[in-house]
């Protein structure tokens, strides 16, 4: 796999943890220079306060709890986000529709494609 996120810090919201080491995996063979992961709101609330990213993927029902105060944090920091989901555009709430998103189950590519078109082409080659 091509070196897509080279040199970017991601932050990864995601529950199931089986979803999140293949996530994590994908992510370190697309050169990515960190990620973190958080499997629940106060912690990914917690990490973007005490961290910075340039991305980030967010599943969107956290144990039946909507991401969206993180995509919010998010948004206020301008990072770029993809949220994740196996509803479909559908199982997004209105406000956010706008934002990308990742139908499960996604493959590795898929994974690779949502997170590098969140990248700002002047930063494409600063990597």
């Amino acid at each position: 796999m091509s070196k897509l996120l080279s040199g970017q810090r991601i932050l990864v919201v995601e529950d199931e943890m089986m979803v999140l080491m293949n996530i994590e995996c994908v992510l370190a063979d697309l050169g990515c220079e960190e990620v973190t992961a958080a499997a629940t709101v106060g912690r990914a609330l917690a990490c973007i306060d005490a961290q910075m990213f340039d991305l980030a993927m967010l599943d969107v029902n956290l144990d039946g709890l909507p991401s969206y105060p993180i995509a919010d944090a998010l948004a206020a920091r301008g990072v770029p986000f993809v949220f994740s989901t196996g509803y479909g555009l559908h199982g997004i709430d209105q406000a956010y529709r706008d934002r990308p998103v990742l139908k499960k189950p996604f493959t590795d590519n898929e994974v690779a494609k949502s997170l590098a078109g969140l990248i700002p082409p002047e930063f494409e080659n600063a990597a």
